[in-house]
């Protein structure tokens, strides 16, 4: 097996951890180019995978490349490499927005993968969206295999995937912002900002944890945690007066508003 990845940034580095740690692909089978060669010596150094000094020689014998560049780079990128794709060479990309019609724009009639992850697959609680174009069962299989190791898989199709990618790809950005607000009231408190910090991103990590483990609905859960004319129906009241779910709903609907309009829709 060889994966050859192309883009050495957070998320690429990422996904490499989890694809080594989970024993998927062994580091000798991945090699890794990214325009900055500092980069890839990094990448290369921190977990012992190979540099690709030329792109086009590795992806000509690669079962699979991964696309981890950004979308505005994306097209020049693949351009530059689908001549010295292998015949059986599967592409695999992570850049948002960058739809699988445009991908097979690029490459032709050849198997692709579009994925969405997002950036808790650092810890391997991540979550990627996989819509794949012409792969078979057993191919589809291992993708899903090689992106469980950074969190949960959804295989399903390129809509499904845009909608997820606005709960889940945005999602982190409104939940560090729920973990400083809940820090900040902490510190208000009285309670020291490490303390405040350490606390509220242990209470959203908890009780994510729980409502994944236990599978019973989160109203279920809040319930447990209000009591009648407790503190926390208090807290509840406070929320919905400052308009607390509508916020959220509208954060991702506004997401998949700018998602459509980026893909020219």
């Amino acid at each position: 097996m060889k994966l050859t990845v192309i883009g050495a940034g957070n998320m690429g580095r990422a996904l490499i951890r989890g694809f080594i740690s989970g024993g998927v692909l062994k580091a000798s089978e991945i090699y890794v180019y990214d325009i900055i060669s500092e980069a890839s010596s990094k990448t290369a150094s921190e977990f012992g995978v190979n540099v690709s000094s030329d792109p086009n020689k590795d992806v000509s014998d690669s079962d699979y490349i991964l696309m981890a560049v950004k979308p505005q780079h994306f097209d020049s990128t693949l351009s530059g490499l689908k001549d010295s794709l292998g015949k059986h060479t599967i592409v695999l990309s992570i850049a948002a927005a960058v739809t699988t019609t445009r991908i097979a724009g690029i490459i032709g009639d050849r198997k692709l993968v579009r994925i969405m992850p997002n950036t808790p697959a650092q810890v391997g609680s991540g979550v990627s969206a996989v819509c794949p174009v012409g792969l078979n069962d057993e191919e589809i299989a291992f993708v899903q295999k090689l992106f469980e190791t950074c969190g949960i898989v959804i295989i399903c199709d390129e809509k499904t995937l845009d909608a997820i990618g606005c709960v889940s790809g945005t999602g982190p950005a409104y939940v560090m912002l729920f973990i400083e607000a809940m820090s900040d009231a902490a510190v208000s408190l009285g309670i020291k900002r490490a303390d405040a910090l350490k606390i509220a991103a242990a209470t959203v990590a908890g009780s994510g944890k729980l409502c994944l483990d236990t599978g019973v609905h989160p109203a279920v859960l809040k319930d447990q945690v209000t009591s009648p004319a407790g503190t926390t129906i208090e807290g509840v009241k406070a929320l919905e007066e400052n308009g607390f779910r509508n916020a959220v709903i509208k954060s991702v609907t506004a997401a998949y508003d700018k998602t459509l309009k980026m893909q020219g829709n």
